[in-house]
């Protein structure tokens, strides 16, 4: 029998470390590291930060009153238009022109941009609520998964665009005497796209949930007694963040466009309160003498929803352990 050969000096230098090993990373530095890598979700972030801030901290920076009527000054061009007309109407007062109410289109589309976003995200913390929690309930207590989820399936199957007009049509006049015009839409509005948007999210969370109930430590920690609550906020709702952030930042996008399609519709906030979908419905009669009044809230809301939709993308590859890395 043979005695086993020593390692030389060589091959025992050859494993050893070149340096000293880098620090363990945390898991927030690794979604970071892993959404760095996302361009899209990058710029869709920045930009949605942007637009956030310009709405809010704009009234304080363009100091003009949207709803102002300025007969004078109607009907005036953006400053852009003098790089190819030179005879154009503009005053550098009104950088984006004004409507034909003489009213400040900057303005108008800071004030309608907060009034927009306002609704969008309301709405989407609405809809998120709902959905985690229908989708958790359904996916951990067996006996309610069926109810549950055929009210899912019967909410999926509703018109949602005409059971937003009926609605609007039969709850307006009530909010509104209670709330004012203004405040009364707000709530409408917000509690409408909340009610008819829960369910893709109840869905998602439910099957995650579904999956995680059977993982050896949720049975370990029903194993011990403890409670169903205890279980649910602890084990359950930290592993489900993933696919709930993500169809937060969807909702979002989707509440943003409803706003706007019942704004262009002329149910939405009162005629005289700007918003991105209700400047697109006024400027509609005269956008081919005035294509700017259609392209600027158009722009606006295109790029929000856009960068809303790549920032999701982000975040779920961020976000999903079996994506993290490629």
């Amino acid at each position: 029998m043979t005695e086993p050969v020593p390692a030389s000096p060589k091959a025992i230098e050859a494993l050893r470390d070149e340096g000293p090993l880098a620090p363990p990373t945390s898991q927030a530095a690794d979604i970071w590291a892993q959404f760095k890598k996302h361009k899209g979700a990058m710029v869709g972030g920045g930009f949605l930060v942007f637009i956030t801030l310009a709405v809010i901290f704009g009234p304080y920076i363009w100091t003009l009153d949207p709803q102002r009527l300025d007969i004078r000054n109607k009907d005036l061009r953006p400053i852009y238009t003098l790089l190819w007309d030179g005879t154009a109407k503009t005053a550098w007062g009104h950088p984006f022109g004004t409507d034909n109410l003489g009213r400040d289109q900057l303005a108008q589309m800071i004030a309608g941009g907060r009034a927009s976003l306002a609704v969008g995200w309301a709405a989407m913390v609405l809809s998120l609520v709902i959905g985690a929690t229908i989708g958790v309930v359904a996916g951990y207590f067996r006996r309610l998964d069926g109810p549950l989820m055929r009210l899912t399936d019967l909410f999926l199957s509703l018109p949602i665009l005409p059971l937003l007009l009926v609605a609007v049509t039969l709850f307006r006049q009530p909010l509104r005497a209670n709330f004012g015009a203004e405040g009364g839409m707000f709530i409408l509005i917000v509690t409408i796209i909340g009610i008819t948007s829960w369910m893709p999210t109840a869905r998602v969370v439910r099957g995650d949930v579904l999956a995680l109930k059977q993982r050896e430590f949720i049975l370990a920690a029903q194993s011990i007694g403890t409670t169903s609550g205890k279980i649910i906020r602890r084990h359950l709702l930290p592993n489900v963040l993933s696919p709930i952030m993500v169809s937060a930042t969807l909702g979002l996008a989707t509440a943003i466009i409803t706003e706007s399609a019942l704004s262009f519709l002329g149910v939405g906030f009162p005629s005289d309160f700007p918003t991105w979908g209700k400047m697109l419905a006024d400027a509609v009669p005269r956008m081919s003498e005035f294509p700017e009044r259609v392209m600027l809230p158009g722009i606006a809301i295109s790029l929000t929803v856009l960068s809303v939709n790549y920032l999701g993308d982000g975040l779920r590859d961020a976000l999903d352990p079996r994506l993290r890395g490629r």
